[in-house]
């Protein structure tokens, strides 16, 4: 599979000119041309954890930068693809090798670790451009730790920050023009995939103008692809298993080794149309596909096969799939859904789509990384491949949506996620003029009576061209509009190389240390952490699932170290690994390793603690993780924390 990767995916590194590097030195001589030598500032990491600039750099500025570290980058990536078969065997023996840390006030200084990571990661020295994005236009996360995002940002936050317009009342409404993108709502309507797959929406509106944005750092051709905007992730999966034709001998195979509400949502649908549901199997320990069983459902000899629905990435655990999965499944018939929501915003230039074209293809986005939670999915649809598409009535109320600017001063801020408000309050957020069925919710469509007489094509069609007359104002005003999308921008201004060089490092230094702590005088020599799925591992993803667990060697509830994340300024998340296969030497361990699930006794796995990296995470980020997960090597740690917020309710409540 390597050297099919390598002849047709290597990338020759880009060439760093000379006029952009003096041009980057002039302006870096221009800001602190009145400062002394003496306090000028050092822009090398190796002096600077945070790299200091005197001034804050524009966005051309940072791209300016970007061009001259990224051929540095892409030369230290190339260096390490020639060694990437020692790679682990370095990293372990580098980091740590003789240290086991049992209480987290012997662990390193941050500014020592980091010292230490420098010396085994040099290259991520390569990738300053990043930090400097993240000072200067993500502020909000130099106090808070965010490892549960997945998907692509839109915005900035100092996008979101210099953008805002604030009403002189609360009733007053924006002038459109005013209106930057980042305050767009979505409005939900009664259509279906195929209808809207077949239809061409004329390139004016603002969703039109994003659509095209989002495409075009995805690599996705438009001429080959529709995209079509739906609430979320969720809402995605159940619309193409209600639009897929499922014939009572089709199946729906999938590959995840975690529980997904998308997933489930697609497997549910899909039993009640008929469909035979299957999922592949994930070896013990490492997590990896049983090549054997999949393969085996994947070339049965059947004339009509089904959809098969691939992620090239595990959310959960980090784990990479080869991509010639796919490329197996088409040549046996199947149709291929291609979940990329767990991709980072850049991956997609790895994938070829010339060479694995996916029927259907499953994005995210949000707002603002660490900040804006909110925001849509975009269902990709190969237009060659509409045919397997079908009428369905009930595909029409699912949550197919419009994005469409803010019409009013947006009530809602920035820590919310579409959970908080009845569905009246939204409507009443909304121009009365406007004939879509519309909400601003991002959790989720909310269930409107289904017009009768409505699910024919022509019918859908129809309401299509209805609503795009009533939007023509609209449209003109927001043609107007300047599109600037600060988190696409950011993210391509890094490039793929260098974004992987730094996830790569920050990820594979994380699971090095959380290895090393070890609870003291413990007899059975108990470690703090389990880590499922790959370790240290050259093209790991930037997921990471593992349990924590007390001096006696029980599991500490999942959902408490969450909690307790939360408090120390850490976003973590939670999962369930499921779809485990225990073989040979390992099956005595499932029933110590696998426990029932809350709520549904016939569903077995592993609950356990997620992290995922984004583009614009750093060392300090995981550093800040290993300290907190440190903290539970004292045995009262947990008892300590509960009585602390006892406490601190119980002054809030005196006072």
């Amino acid at each position: 599979m390597l050297p099919l990767f390598e002849k047709y995916f290597k990338r020759r590194p880009p060439k760093e000119t000379s006029s952009s590097k003096e041009e980057t030195e002039n302006n870096i001589n221009r800001n602190t041309a009145d400062m002394p030598p003496e306090n000028k500032p050092k822009y090398s990491y190796y002096n600077c954890f945070h790299g200091c600039l005197a001034t804050k750099p524009s966005l051309t500025q940072i791209q300016q930068i970007g061009e001259t570290t990224t051929g540095t980058t892409a030369a230290a990536t190339t260096t390490t693809r020639t060694t990437r078969s020692n790679f682990s065997k370095t990293t372990t023996s580098s980091l740590y090798p003789s240290n086991q840390f049992t209480n987290h006030e012997s662990l390193p200084s941050m500014s020592d670790a980091f010292s230490i990571f420098l010396s085994v990661f040099p290259q991520y020295n390569g990738t300053q451009t990043a930090d400097l994005i993240r000072r200067h236009q993500y502020c909000h996360l130099s106090t808070h730790a965010c490892f549960d995002y997945s998907g692509i940002g839109l915005f900035s936050q100092a996008q979101m920050d210099s953008d805002f317009v604030t009403p002189s009342t609360s009733t007053d409404t924006i002038p459109p023009s005013r209106i930057k993108p980042p305050f767009f709502e979505i409005a939900y309507k009664s259509a279906s995939l195929r209808s809207q797959v077949q239809s061409r929406i004329k390139d004016t509106t603002l969703e039109a103008e994003i659509r095209k944005r989002i495409m075009k750092l995805l690599s996705i051709s438009d001429d080959e692809y529709s995209m079509v905007c739906t609430a979320n992730r969720t809402t995605a999966f159940r619309l193409l298993a209600e639009s897929y034709t499922f014939n009572p001998n089709n199946k729906l195979l999938t590959v995840y080794d975690y529980e997904s509400e998308a997933v489930t949502a697609m497997t549910e649908t899909s039993r009640k149309k008929g469909a035979d549901v299957a999922t592949a199997n994930f070896t013990w320990p490492g997590l990896r596909i049983n090549s054997t069983k999949l393969r085996k459902k994947l070339t049965q000899r059947k004339k009509k096969k089904g959809l098969f629905v691939f992620p090239l990435i595990s959310k959960m655990t980090g784990t990479r799939y080869p991509y010639l999965w796919m490329k197996l499944a088409q040549d046996h018939g199947w149709h291929i859904a291609l979940d990329a929501c767990a991709l980072g915003p850049k991956e997609m230039d790895t994938f070829g789509l010339s060479l694995i074209q996916p029927d259907f293809i499953i994005c995210n986005f949000f707002k603002v990384f660490g900040g804006n939670p909110s925001g849509f999915a975009g269902l990709f649809v190969k237009k060659s491949s509409c045919d397997a598409l079908e009428r369905s009535s009930i595909a029409r109320s699912i949550g197919i949506v419009n994005i469409v600017p803010a019409r009013r001063f947006s009530y809602i801020g920035d820590d919310y996620s579409g959970t908080d408000l009845e569905p009246s309050q939204f409507l009443n957020m909304r121009n009365e003029e406007e004939d879509m069925e519309t909400t601003s919710s991002f959790s989720g469509p909310i269930v409107t009576q289904n017009r009768e007489n409505m699910s024919q094509e022509i019918g859908d069609v129809s309401k299509i061209l209805e609503e795009e007359r009533t939007q023509e104002i609209d449209r003109e005003e927001e043609a107007a509009m300047e599109i600037e999308c600060h988190g696409l921008d950011h993210a391509n201004t890094l490039g793929l190389v260098l974004i992987s060089t730094r996830l790569r490092c920050i990820t594979n230094w994380l699971v090095v240390a959380l290895s090393k702590l070890r609870h003291p005088n413990s007899t059975t020599g108990y470690y703090l952490v389990r880590i499922y799925g790959p370790r240290v591992k050259f093209d790991r993803g930037p997921g990471l699932a593992f349990n924590v667990f007390d001096w006696k060697g029980e599991k500490i509830d999942p959902s408490l170290v969450q909690k307790l994340g939360d408090r120390s300024g850490i976003s973590l998340s939670c999962g369930f690994l499921k779809n485990i296969l225990f073989e040979n030497v390992y099956e005595g361990d499932e029933k110590n390793v696998l426990e029932k699930k809350e709520g549904d006794e016939n569903d077995v796995g592993i609950s356990v603690v997620n992290v995922s990296f984004g583009f614009l995470s750093s060392f300090e980020d995981a550093y800040k993780l290993w300290v907190f997960i440190a903290k539970f090597l004292d045995a009262d740690f947990v008892e300590k924390e509960k009585w602390r917020y006892m406490a601190l309710n119980q002054k809030m409540v005196e006072i």
